[in-house]
């Protein structure tokens, strides 16, 4: 069994921005009495609340869960019964305001979103550490973001018309729709590097689970650290793995 293994949310543990299964919910508890848990996404860390925290029982080892919200600009754990941040790093409103000039230049420049179709919810976040663009707003419904953009290319598109806008800034694909754009180097990678650092832990002895893993997806970058990883395909496969971690 690893020391720690760090988990991608969207399309890894749940679809896009929907809570944890029941069945997940119990596979991760029994995990967590077994090892160390890293989650890792572009969401904020009320997100990371609604979807993952909320849905773990009371009784769950929280104390071995490692919440890493905003791609890994920022770390929370459990300390005296209440989540903690550990470090958060945070954009100026300066450069929160040049990065979406940017986005909504290539939002223009590229015609790749439809601005003249209501949006569900905002289109551009800013989350403190991170600026993220969701094509169809963020409150979009599942069906509408697996079908908006299936081979990604579109966001392809759009991060390749934003990143030269912003060379001092990291812009990666993110889940179904969205963008999201960080410091430099801050970014899963970062937050792999954070956590081995803080909770002692050699990366060696990390695994990293995503359904990214491939060239140009959002979980590549972990590659860099020298992380153990293992590819999936949805959260059905992510459970497979879990239950063959758990029978070893």
């Amino acid at each position: 069994m690893p020391a720690l293994i760090f988990f991608d949310i969207d399309k890894t543990l749940t679809s896009s921005k929907q809570p944890l299964t029941p069945e997940m919910a119990a596979l991760l508890t029994q995990l967590l009495e077994r090892t160390n848990v890293a989650i890792i996404s572009g969401g904020a860390f009320a997100q990371f609340r609604e979807q993952i925290i909320n849905q773990l029982p009371q009784s769950a080892c929280f104390e071995r869960l490692y919440i890493l919200p905003t791609s890994g600009a920022a770390l929370y754990t459990y300390q005296n019964g209440a989540w903690k941040p550990v470090y958060e790093e945070h954009l100026t409103d300066a450069q929160a305001v040049k990065i979406r000039a940017a986005i909504e230049t290539a939002i223009q420049e590229t015609g790749v979103i439809d601005l003249g179709t209501p949006s569900f919810g905002d289109r551009i976040e800013f989350r403190g550490a991170q600026v993220t663009l969701s094509a169809l707003g963020q409150q979009a419904p599942i069906a509408e973001k697996e079908g908006w953009d299936p081979d990604a290319s579109k966001k392809r598109i759009l991060r390749d018309a934003i990143a030269p806008m912003l060379p001092e800034f990291d812009v990666k694909t993110g889940g179904s729709t969205s963008i999201d754009v960080t410091l430099q180097g801050v970014n899963k990678a970062y937050g792999v590097r954070k956590v081995s650092e803080i909770g002692s832990f050699l990366i060696s002895d990390m695994l990293y689970i995503g359904d990214a893993l491939y060239v140009g997806g959002n979980d590549e970058v972990v590659k860099e650290t020298g992380i153990r990883t293992h590819q999936v395909s949805d959260p059905d496969d992510t459970m497979r793995v879990i239950q063959e971690l758990l029978s070893r």
